[in-house]
């Protein structure tokens, strides 16, 4: 990855530094030519900052990390610039909020919030502050996504697009014991997997006119999605076991977008779009609250209705092998 050439270094702050999201924040940060002066974890399993900034002030105990910041705060050469929250899910919007009223700009992974409710309540902590909040998109960073875009943008047709999605992820016994196998704390499957990809499809195919959930459980969930521009049958799964036979052994992990019969398979290349939405964020292109808005409440809405029995034409592929699972 090419850095970026910066005459200003810009001061890094980052909660949840001992998560597997991290590193990829970290490493954005270093190749956008930046400083990762503070990070915080109740975990204290951080050694990866070694390899990437082993200067960085280290904190397990928030209080401690916040006074730290704040104390930066004083002095412009000291002060920070940007807080990356990479810390759980459901402690997203208390980070973002610590952040902004430390006078960061926050970069936050996905899901941004659970809520519309909580996107509008950090929308006036924004307005408190003067202070921005940005949401890692990558997926609209990825080239494949983007040649997708472009060409229903060009078809020119008034016919939806036929679309069935597949993301199958292996995860191991472990998930389920972690704060990601918990509701309260994930928001659960769809949420917490699937929040970008529901993104992904408002990006391509336009404003979201139904959305029916037909299953879900704590590995697993699937629906249908109606778009302006499509009709999107997906499945979304932790299962290894949901991985096509051709895959199993060779990946972990498989993504695939079947659009009019033509299979787009993005896998590839997925690992390295941090650091371009880091570029993108410094450049003044990041994507903030409103642009989160649209996946936020399609994600609270599936969590919040109960599935139903899907029509032939609306139903995933796969979920008959579901309903028999």
């Amino acid at each position: 990855m090419t850095k970026v050439t910066n005459n200003s270094k810009k001061s890094f702050a980052l909660v949840g530094a001992a998560g597997y999201i991290a590193p990829r924040h970290m490493k954005a940060i270093k190749e956008t030519n930046n400083s990762l002066s503070v990070a915080y974890d109740i975990n204290d399993s951080v050694g990866v900052i070694d390899s990437i900034s082993p200067e960085s002030e280290f904190f397990t105990d928030f209080e401690r990390f916040y006074e730290h910041a704040w104390r930066l705060k004083r002095d412009e050469s000291t002060k920070l610039d940007y807080l990356s929250v990479c810390s759980p899910n459901h402690m997203h919007e208390s980070h973002i909020a610590a952040g902004l009223r430390l006078g960061c700009d926050v970069i936050c992974e996905k899901p941004l919030v659970p809520t519309s409710e909580d996107l509008d309540e950090l929308k006036l902590i924004e307005k408190e502050t003067g202070k921005k909040v940005y949401n890692i998109l990558q997926l609209r960073h990825h080239p494949a996504i983007i040649e997708l875009r472009d060409k229903v943008a060009n078809a020119g047709n008034s016919e939806k697009h036929e679309v069935e999605l597949t993301y199958i992820t292996s995860r191991g016994k472990w998930y389920l014991e972690s704060w990601k196998g918990d509701p309260r704390k994930s928001f659960g499957v769809a949420t917490n997997i699937g929040v970008h990809f529901f993104d992904m499809l408002h990006f391509i195919f336009g404003k979201l006119q139904k959305n029916v959930l037909h299953y879900s459980d704590e590995l697993k969930a699937s629906g249908y999605l109606e778009y302006e521009k499509a009709r999107v049958k997906w499945l979304l799964s932790i299962d290894a076991t949901d991985l096509p036979e051709d895959v199993k052994g060779k990946q972990t992990t498989y993504r695939t977008i079947n659009c009019d019969g033509d299979e787009l398979e993005f896998s590839g290349g997925f690992t390295d779009l941090h650091t371009v939405s880091y570029q993108e964020i410094l450049a003044g292109r990041g994507y903030g609250i409103e642009d989160a808005r649209h996946c936020v409440e399609t994600v609270e809405t599936i969590r919040t209705q109960q599935a139903q029995t899907a029509q032939p034409e609306e139903a995933h592929p796969m979920l008959r092998h579901l309903l028999k699972g």
